[in-house]
């Protein structure tokens, strides 16, 4: 028997292997956009690939978890995003890397559905909020990802190298921590005799527009977070990634601490000033443009944006009356689209009025974030762990 303590560090340390194969993507986009000659356009155009396949793939996420069980497609996952991610790093032009790009997302979402799964398995054995700590180990590897591509591009590494030592890393991981994953997070799905794709209810349905704001702001950063600090802010080559690192590490911390101020404060209250953390940090970050702002701006979106997936996650996952896997796919596909919308729609509100006003526009987005759990909280209050 597998013990609890023992299959929280190994889901943790696969969360953790997710995030910084995510950020070594993202940590490199100015490069990509530098070697392809890409104009924002362009590269909202390459973006729109990785939330377009996270998206495509959340019904056979939903499917593969159901049938096969959290465990096998955690493992078939990993293998894959570590692989694609190299494929993004050998891309010769901008049709092949917007096609490494798109799988890289499916991948990613794969991973997504179930390692959120096997970690609900385990929140529940817990009796207690703990699936923010999860997704903080998925931030603070962002954070370090983060870094990590700011050295490489320090000593002059291509992203061919960078991605090729993550490799390396990856798998030596990916062997040592996988027999702490169990099938379906412990416990065997429930919902019927076969999986059905189900129209949302109303907790779901709301839930996923707290996502859908929350994601479509953390797709603003994760992707256009270096190109601000470029375009906008007019940083150094090798201060260029410190708005995201910031960022990054903020989430990381505000994610290890959300689960304490959920349990102390109620999800809602803790969702509702994540939103209003992530409205004023952006609109400071437009109003002031200056390095000396926007890092410790960048720093309060991170800590706004922290709780609100995992929270969001966790709500879903204890309160909609559905499966884990499925409530969590349903409210993934809402919440995607705002990782589908945002990236790309910055770049094309850019061309027209610049990459103030995009930001400015994601923070009206978070600013939505409160409202929404506003007109839920009374199906929302009703989920235990």
């Amino acid at each position: 028997m597998v013990k609890l303590k023992t299959r929280r560090l190994s889901a943790g340390a696969f969360f953790f292997l997710t995030g910084l194969c995510f950020s070594s993507w993202a940590s490199r986009i100015p490069d990509f956009q530098d070697k392809f000659q890409l104009s924002e356009g362009q590269l909202g155009s390459v973006l729109l690939g990785l939330p377009l396949g996270s998206l495509l793939a959340l019904p056979l996420a939903a499917w593969a978890v159901f049938r096969f069980g959290s465990k096998w497609v955690i493992l078939a996952g990993m293998s894959f995003y570590i692989l694609f991610l190299v494929g993004i790093g050998f891309s010769p032009d901008a049709v092949i890397l917007a096609l490494m790009v798109f799988v890289f997302g499916m991948m990613g979402n794969m991973m997504n559905i179930s390692l959120n799964t096997q970690a609900l398995g385990i929140e529940k054995d817990y009796g207690r909020n703990i699936l923010s700590s999860f997704h903080g180990l998925w931030s603070l590897a962002g954070f370090i990802g983060a870094g990590i591509g700011a050295l490489m591009v320090y000593f002059d590494l291509s992203p061919r190298d960078h991605y090729l030592i993550i490799l390396l890393l990856g798998a030596g991981m990916l062997f040592y921590f996988e027999k702490g994953i169990l099938p379906d997070g412990g416990k065997k799905e429930t919902g019927g005799g076969g999986f059905v794709w189900k129209k949302p209810n109303k907790t779901l349905a709301n839930l996923g527009m707290v996502g859908f704001c929350g994601m479509m702001c953390e797709g603003c950063m994760f992707d256009w977070s270096g190109v601000y600090m470029a375009k906008e802010v007019g940083a150094s080559a090798a201060w260029v990634p410190s708005g995201y690192v910031a960022y990054m590490g903020a989430m990381a911390l505000g994610r290890f601490l959300a689960d304490k101020f959920a349990n102390r404060f109620g999800k809602t209250m803790v969702l509702q000033v994540s939103g209003l953390l992530v409205f004023s940090g952006l609109l400071l970050s437009v109003l002031f443009p200056f390095i000396w702002v926007v890092i410790p701006s960048f720093m309060m979106v991170g800590f706004g944006a922290a709780a609100v997936v995992p929270l969001t996650y966790s709500l879903a996952g204890n309160a909609s009356g559905y499966a884990p896997g499925l409530a969590i796919a349903m409210v993934s596909t809402i919440s995607y689209f705002g990782f589908l919308l945002g990236p790309p729609l910055i770049g094309f509100v850019a061309e027209l009025i610049g990459l103030k006003g995009s930001f400015a526009l994601m923070a009206l987005v978070g600013l939505m974030i409160p409202f929404w759990v506003r007109v839920g909280r009374q199906d929302f209050a009703q989920a235990k762990p």
